[in-house]
């Protein structure tokens, strides 16, 4: 009987997931189910781009994953039952149930509105494709001299407003954030941020405090306003509440609690992984949500789980960043070299040298996507039993 595993969501962290598993396994031994809302694999450190009007290639992961051995269910997870260990989903072949030996739960995040009202009525987003699409179409409408608003002080926040102001010159683009914008950066980043802000005519509004978004605008404190046609909001992410929604142990903002292989604290057939996954990185400081840790976290958590399978030694690292790349349109960027621990250091590439460094690594990012096991060393092996889940609980440690 063939060891079931089901990845759900094929993002960065799914996907890197069951590639690099179908790499290492067996599959005479495992069944390998990734299981994805969308039909393709979305670039999400491109949505900005997508929502500014640029076209991305289509990655159909039916196309990604041919000949890999892993089964593509386009679905959507509806509830997870980690203690009858089952999924429910919902898609191109109606209501299901997914049973599973191991499951690795890859769901990601969305956009966070921080309990601010009007937000789910009035504002846009960048947190998916179809989201971007939204925006996109609703900044194909807005007639010159319009304003847009992007609301946030963060990675996204940044790079969407420049996104927007570079393809959009006919609008104004303003930035509103609660603290300040790009304040965690260097001195040296943070000058060349505010002077690429300044060509792009980027309108800056720091220390402004939103407590209500509005069809035309946001209410800044108790009797202030910022007027806009469009508000996009980027003022950080929340996880999926499916895994909040379950008896998994989750940490107080809903992600799933791991150990140092990527195995949930409270049940260990279940692997979380990417924007899902509370870990602790270098310092012992929690990993935060992005790409920067998705992949790493996918490479380790295959590894540890396809080691346990076969009784081969379990990987033992620590996750740790090395520089932070912001884009800020297509010809310009920041990146930013930062410790281990995610704290900058006075190490900054700038404009087009940068920019060329922030598109080779998320070119070479979403190839990884694309060929999900050539850059894997072959080193498949079969089972270390012939019953996949008993070699989980006995490797179990």
């Amino acid at each position: 009987m063939k060891h079931r595993i089901v990845v759900l969501g094929a993002g960065y962290a799914g996907a890197v997931t069951a590639g690099r598993l179908a790499k290492r396994l067996h599959r005479d031994d495992v069944e390998i189910t990734l299981v994805n809302a969308d039909p393709d694999f979305a670039e999400r450190v491109r949505m900005h781009q997508l929502a500014s009007g640029q076209d991305l290639p289509r990655r159909p992961l039916r196309e990604v994953f041919a000949g890999t051995g892993v089964r593509v269910r386009v679905a959507r997870v509806t509830a997870v039952d980690v203690d009858r260990k089952t999924v429910e989903v919902a898609g191109e072949q109606g209501a299901d149930t997914l049973a599973y030996d191991t499951l690795v739960y890859a769901l990601g995040s969305t956009v966070a509105d921080n309990g601010v009202p009007g937000v789910a009525e009035h504002a846009y987003d960048v947190a998916g494709k179809q989201a971007a699409l939204r925006l996109r179409a609703r900044l194909a409408e807005v007639a010159p001299g319009g304003t847009v608003l992007v609301v946030g002080g963060g990675l996204t926040a940044i790079e969407a407003a420049a996104e927007i102001a570079e393809a959009h010159p006919d609008l104004r683009v303003a930035i509103a954030a609660r603290g300040g914008v790009g304040d965690w950066l260097s001195d040296k980043a943070r000058r060349h941020l505010r002077g690429a802000f300044d060509r792009l005519g980027i309108t800056v509004h720091e220390r402004a405090d939103i407590t209500r978004v509005e069809a035309d605008g946001v209410v800044v404190g108790a009797a202030g306003e910022i007027p806009a046609q469009v508000t996009v909001w980027t003022a950080g992410f929340t996880a999926h509440p499916l895994a909040a929604a379950t008896t998994l142990e989750v940490s107080d903002t809903g992600r799933i609690v791991v150990d140092d292989t990527m195995r949930s604290v409270s049940h260990p057939d279940v692997y979380a992984v990417g924007d899902a996954a509370f870990a602790q990185g270098a310092g012992d400081k929690p990993l935060r949500m992005g790409c920067a840790t998705a992949n790493p976290m996918a490479w380790l958590a295959a590894d540890a789980l396809a080691a346990r399978l076969t009784g081969r030694k379990i990987p033992r690292t620590t996750i740790g960043y090395a520089a932070q790349c912001i884009s800020l349109g297509r010809r310009d960027a920041i990146v930013q070299r930062v410790t281990s621990d995610d704290r900058p250091t006075s190490t900054v590439l700038t404009g087009r040298t940068a920019a060329r460094v922030k598109e080779f690594i998320c070119a070479a990012t979403a190839w990884g996507i694309s060929h999900p096991t050539s850059m894997v060393p072959s080193r498949r092996r079969h089972l270390a039993s012939p019953r996949g889940s008993a070699a989980v609980t006995a490797s179990a440690s």
